[in-house]
């Protein structure tokens, strides 16, 4: 996380808040590389096990964010069974950590095993750096949604040995590639990059092609394969965008600042970080919600395991550039009016407007970007974010949208005032 030295401090809140939205707008974010946790994020340990949200202890994790753990840990070999799963948590022998506490996010439950690859993102910038693990693939059974068994593993060792090698060499041999210009065209595209990734997705997938080719040439194995599962997932680009946020979001520190730069939930509830606080998380109730279910699925089946995506609300996209995605209503219900009136809404309790993201609709006005915590408190309304729902039994039954809690901004502010 990038902090201010003491010259950099503000003397005011309107300082602090126009040299943190600098910040977030001039990020240019890059995908430089794909590798093992243990590898590239600083102070990754054997037997630690990430998960999404603030941080908890053992017994506070609960229904499917509780089996994603159990599952990291039986797929790292961490322990044999479930029972010396639970055991080795209880003792400490297993450790958890936050994802945003090393610097990275995770989608839902957002598992991180040490062997796990990370696309490691750096923001050319300032120069720090973020990371998010590898989509797992469409199956709507992942260990992100709380399920592990035989096809899970499968799945994730196939992304270990395959898919990621294949991605990651292929980034290294472009030299990196620059996500901003992407996520911008891929917007004018129809995605926002949170629920809809489908154009952001084939265009980096363009961008690898020169050296997906060279490799083929070179006889690299797994080329092949990889790039039909890139083709055949549109959700690929998810955790791309994620990190580009993370390492965007990461730039806004500046002391006195009341702009949002973090948020997340798990399976307790819904939290928030300051970008005039650092990394102090301010929790709140789950989340609220509506959205569309899948067939055969019921509203009271719906539960919270955890979830980092909302870092792409947090920099003005997904929820916060749903009028470029009007599409998604067939996926997560609702209608194009609605799915207007909630983007607009959104610049009301933002700072400013991005320079680089910008939506079709609105003539090209830039999206909303960092919510005030001031302006949430003062309009009563709160971010909107677009999101998948996940099923008490494991795995994703729906998609649709949240809002935060208004608890989480009335605590950053009274912690922030106190700071003053």
């Amino acid at each position: 996380m990038v902090t201010a030295t003491a010259t950099e401090t503000a003397t005011t809140v309107e300082e602090a808040n126009a040299e943190s939205f600098r910040r977030l707008d001039a990020a240019d974010p890059w995908v430089v590389d794909v590798a093992p946790a243990r590898d590239v994020i600083p102070g990754y340990d054997a037997n630690l096990v990430l998960t999404s949200g603030a941080p908890m202890a053992w017994e506070e994790y609960v229904g499917g964010q509780r089996e994603a753990l159990i599952g990291g840990a039986l797929f790292e070999g961490l322990a044999e069974t479930r029972e010396e799963a639970i055991a080795g948590f209880a003792s400490g022998a297993i450790r958890i950590g936050a994802c945003h506490d090393y610097d990275a996010v995770g989608s839902l439950a957002g598992i991180y095993t040490a062997s796990m690859p990370v696309f490691v993102v750096e923001n050319r910038d300032l120069g720090n750096v973020g990371f998010c693990n590898f989509y797992e693939g469409k199956e709507p059974r992942r260990l992100n949604y709380g399920c592990y068994d035989e096809g899970v593993h499968e799945r994730l060792l196939h992304v270990n040995t395959v898919l990621a090698p294949v991605v990651g060499e292929a980034i290294r041999r472009r030299g990196g590639i620059p996500l901003k210009s992407l996520i911008a065209r891929a917007l004018r595209m129809g995605d926002e990059v949170h629920s809809r990734n489908a154009a952001a997705s084939m265009l980096f997938n363009r961008e690898i092609l020169p050296a997906v080719l060279d490799m083929v040439h070179d006889d690299v194995p797994g080329v092949r394969e990889t790039m039909v599962h890139l083709a055949e997932n549109d959700y690929f680009f998810l955790r791309l965008s994620m990190a580009a946020a993370k390492v965007s979001a990461d730039a806004m520190v500046v002391p006195g600042s009341t702009l949002v730069s973090a948020m997340a939930f798990s399976c307790r509830g819904f939290a928030i970080r300051l970008a005039g606080l650092g990394g102090r998380w301010f929790e709140g109730p789950p989340p609220i919600h509506e959205g569309k279910l899948f067939a055969g699925h019921t509203e009271d089946e719906i539960t919270w395991m955890g979830g980092e995506s909302p870092i792409t609300e947090t920099v003005g996209l997904g929820g916060f550039a749903q009028a470029c995605a009007l599409t998604l209503q067939e996926y997560q219900g609702g209608s194009a009016e609605v799915m207007i009136e909630r983007n607009l809404q959104m610049y009301a309790i933002t700072h400013g407007e991005s320079s680089s993201y910008r939506i079709p609709l609105f003539d090209f006005r830039g999206t909303p970007t960092a919510v005030d915590a001031r302006k949430v408190l003062a309009t009563g309304i709160t971010p909107v974010m677009d999101v998948g729902l996940a099923g008490r039994d494991g795995g994703q039954i729906g998609a649709g949208i949240i809002r935060a809690p208004r608890e989480c901004f009335e605590l950053a502010l009274a912690a922030l005032e106190t700071s003053a």
